[in-house]
């Protein structure tokens, strides 16, 4: 049975149900609203309740979880100044304790306001200044409710930090099966010259046991040509429930009649792992983290201990350069896999909920064999968790260099109209309690600026490579820019990927003495018990 990391949870001691975070997915709001006397609803009636619930909902979510307390009145005032992208003539302002909107320069509509009002208010205000603009701007009358909705909200959420964000219904879809999967058969297609060329299928998947193979065709799905189709389209044929059949027409190369497959569809997750063999070691490419990145992590690597050999495997390479990151869980079970002990990583915002602290369990998948990890200035979010998870405690040696700096975890929140706002919930800190937000991780070995993995090793075997500074790292204060950005400009982030990380990792590797020397180059300060945890006062810089 795969292991479990421990959860330790502060504060309220209490989990939001069924939501998730980025770095778990929340459940649809629910909300009520008026009928006319029959008990249906007008069309107008619908938009109108929708547009309440739309603002209400994404309005409370801001409120409740934030990470720092929200001043809803400007993110409300925002949020409908951004009518007149849609329509120049429409404008909404705000003095004192009037709000109002002026369509043409004539007044429309004014309304009292206060700082005092919360979340609910402020979304009735907002419905209600949307419902007056349709009345009085053909523009805004005429636009699609979800351009609307896209442009308001982008104006709420645009107030709040850069990774807070705005996904419309069909985006979030597409967000969703990236994280979580879908109903299909696990193929990669392009749309090219008209025709549907397979260009990769996933490995366990049902397109993999029916033997499609890359390059072929697809003529027809379900007996209806397909030729000319637009590629989203063709997407949207392909996907459907789980265990629903769908047959498909292919032309192969080589063969002179088309033929027929017909499959069930499973539920599948995007491949996010890819693994090579570099002699004897074992090399893993992670792209991103969604909800099947710690099991297909666990089956390359039992795939790569069947090809080398458990005993003759000299170590395993984790790539995460140019990982932008994505679920925390993800982030978490990753690292559980090399740990036997040790913290992974604790989070802390203002919502009590957010104050949680991650634990390892026992079962190193590795069995104490050595650990590269290559970051860049594009690994980021979850992929800095484990690069500083496993750094910390002296799991892995880090190659590469100094890592994005995205500190702060996203709780995503569903909307009435199936639409997501991902708001920045909490702060993430590394086990040894150092917060990675703007800082990023460091790496134990620098390439950047390097052009010879040779002389890399030959300065460690030498002695003369630098120790991280590692009690700089944790003792500057996430409010300190001028320190972070001195610490990082010590190995500067480097956005392309260059060969000489995965040529040092390769010769490290091949060295265990030497890289148990490295591994303590990036030893964490000692700290006491009391110290080793982030404190619940520090500086919230989303």
């Amino acid at each position: 049975m795969p292991k479990v990391p421990v959860l330790r949870v502060s504060g309220a001691g209490r989990l939001p149900a069924a939501r998730f975070c980025l770095l778990t997915f929340v459940g649809a709001a629910l909300t009520l609203g008026a009928c006319s006397t029959d008990g249906t609803l007008t069309p107008e009636e619908s938009s109108r309740q929708l547009d309440h619930d739309m603002f209400v909902t994404g309005y409370e979510d801001i409120e409740d979880i934030y990470v720092t307390e929200p001043d809803m009145g400007a993110l409300a005032l925002a949020g409908m100044q951004q009518l007149s992208s849609i329509d120049p003539a429409v404008v909404a302002r705000r003095s004192g304790d009037t709000l109002e909107l002026v369509v043409n320069n004539h007044t429309v509509e004014s309304i009292a306001v206060s700082d005092g009002l919360d979340a609910r208010h402020w979304g009735d205000v907002t419905a209600d200044v949307l419902d007056q603009a349709r009345g009085s701007s053909d523009k805004i009358a005429g636009a699609a409710p979800e351009k609307i909705y896209e442009v308001m909200f982008d104006g709420i959420v645009g107030k709040l930090d850069q990774f807070s964000h705005y996904a419309s219904a069909a985006n979030a879809a597409d967000l969703r099966a990236q994280r979580d999967g879908f109903g299909g058969i696990g193929v990669t297609i392009s749309v090219e010259d008209g025709q549907v060329r397979v260009v990769s299928v996933m490995h366990y998947t049902p397109a993999d046991r029916l033997g499609i193979h890359r390059d072929d065709i697809i003529l027809e799905i379900d007996g209806t040509p397909i030729g000319g189709l637009p590629q989203r389209e063709v997407v949207n044929k392909l996907r459907g429930p789980v265990e629903s059949r769908v047959t498909l027409t292919l032309q192969r190369k080589g063969q002179d009649n088309p033929f027929q497959v017909s499959l069930i569809r499973a539920l599948v997750v995007p491949e996010t792992v890819a693994y090579q063999r570099e002699g004897d070691i074992a090399y893993f490419r992670v792209y991103s983290f969604n909800s099947g990145t710690t099991e297909t992590l666990r089956r390359e690597i039992r795939d790569a201990k069947a090809e080398i050999g458990e005993d003759n495997i000299k170590g395993y390479i984790l790539d995460l350069r140019g990982n932008p990151g994505g679920l925390l869980s993800q982030a978490i079970s990753t690292s559980n896999l090399f740990l036997d002990h040790g913290k992974i990583v604790s989070t802390i915002g203002r919502n009590p909920d957010s104050h949680q602290f991650f634990e390892a369990t026992e079962g190193d998948i590795a069995q104490g064999k050595p650990v590269a990890v290559l970051i860049d200035g594009n690994s980021a979010s979850a992929a800095e968790i484990v690069a500083a998870a496993l750094q910390d405690n002296e799991r892995a040696v880090l190659i590469g260099s100094n890592s994005y700096g995205k500190g702060t975890v996203q709780n995503v929140m569903s909307l009435p109209n199936k639409g997501e706002i991902a708001l920045t919930w909490a702060r993430y800190h590394a086990p040894s309690g150092y917060s990675l937000h703007h800082l990023g991780v460091l790496p134990t070995v620098c390439t950047s600026g390097e052009r010879d993995a040779g002389v890399l090793i030959n300065e460690l075997a030498a002695g003369e490579l630098k120790q991280v500074p590692t009690m700089k790292r944790n003792t500057v204060r996430p409010d300190d820019t001028a320190g972070m950005d001195a610490l990082r400009k010590t190995c500067p982030a480097r956005h392309e990927t260059d060969p000489i990380d995965l040529e040092t990792a390769v010769r490290l590797l091949n060295r265990p003495t030497l890289f148990a020397d490295a591994i303590h180059l990036a030893s964490p300060p000692v700290q006491s018990a009391s110290d080793s945890s982030p404190k619940d006062d520090y500086t919230i810089l989303p």
